[in-house]
């Protein structure tokens, strides 16, 4: 039974532990999630049942709003305050909104984290991103060279040029290139987050480079319209579409050929991540300064930066090895 499945086969139980009552001795984290019923968030409840069950003594509240608004957030938050939860480890729809509320929540000693969507630091202990720029960038030309033994031309279809994230991660690619002898960057176009116009970049790259071996999409409409062009120009196998996609929109490249691997975070080990992290600090007092490493279980340990932020891990990667387990969860 893979991983994912044992997960899958404690949800039952999860529901059971949030309808019943807390035993005096539990420690209760709550995870905020943006907006209830999103396949992602599920997923990374699932995470947090399994961090809870490795450390006995916990009960998750599964909670969120039923639309991504900072108020529907807020209303959630000071219900949590009234129930005086031990932690709040929060997925948040607002930077700034949210600070008044969980002030107040760490007024009355419930420690505050923020993973996934950040909050502004006054409004938490820490933040735990998915992952570092740096390790996007590194993963994202390494997934096209794991396919290139030889050497090979690659080229990358972005989101538009003035994207901070995609740009930041492909100046990140472009300082490790050194590590990935024979592979060369022939172009970087453009396709402005389009699936239309990604379709057609993706098309023009490779009548441009008839020798292209991969295409690398560091966004999720791009790597799918690349794939699509890879089919309907007879491709497969000659060009390899990777870079960063959602599971369940990346499957059918996956089967067809078109993609070999791509990457993102995993929600599941996101939630596992946070809960480990809220328990650390409301339960054992680990420190939030800057420096400080906190223990996340099977994920290692998080050292937190300047700001008190963190990066959980590499992105995770999915293939035809694992597509089936992931893509009807997000």
């Amino acid at each position: 039974m893979s991983v994912l499945n044992k997960i899958l086969a404690s949800a039952a139980a999860a529901a059971m532990m949030i309808a019943a009552p807390a035993s005096a001795e539990d420690t209760r984290i709550a995870l905020v999630v943006k907006a209830l019923g999103i396949g992602f968030f599920e997923a990374a409840a699932k995470g947090a049942e399994e961090a809870a069950a490795e450390l006995g003594g916990v009960e998750i509240i599964y909670t969120g709003p039923t639309d991504t608004t900072a108020e529907g957030q807020i209303e959630v938050i000071n219900a949590l305050i009234a129930q005086n939860v031990d932690a709040i480890a929060i997925s948040a729809n607002d930077t700034d909104a949210l600070v008044p509320a969980l002030k107040k929540a760490m007024q009355r000693g419930i420690t505050v984290i923020s993973w996934d969507s950040g909050v502004a630091p006054e409004g938490r202990q820490m933040h735990l991103n998915p992952s570092s720029n740096a390790l996007i960038g590194n993963m994202i030309i390494k997934l096209a060279a794991d396919h290139l033994p030889d050497g090979g031309d690659v080229a990358v279809l972005s989101a538009t040029t003035t994207s901070t994230n995609q740009n930041t991660w492909i100046e990140e690619m472009n300082k490790v290139m050194g590590n990935y002898p024979g592979i060369n960057v022939v172009a970087t176009v453009y396709g402005d987050d389009l699936a239309d116009k990604s379709y057609r970049e993706a098309t023009g790259l490779m009548q441009s480079y008839p020798d292209l071996d991969a295409i690398i999409a560091p966004t999720s409409v791009g790597i799918v319209a690349a794939a699509q062009a890879v089919v309907d120009a007879g491709k497969v196998g000659e060009v390899n579409v990777t870079g960063l996609g959602l599971p369940s929109e990346m499957a059918g490249a996956i089967e067809s050929g078109a993609s070999q691997s791509f990457a993102i975070w995993n929600p599941i080990d996101l939630g596992y991540s946070a809960t480990m992290l809220a328990y650390e600090i409301a339960k054992n007092g680990a420190a939030t300064d800057p420096g400080s490493a906190i223990p996340m279980g099977r994920m290692g340990s998080l050292t937190l930066d300047d700001n008190s932020e963190g990066a959980m891990a590499d992105p995770f990667i999915y293939d035809a090895s694992n597509i089936d387990e992931f893509k009807s969860i997000f």
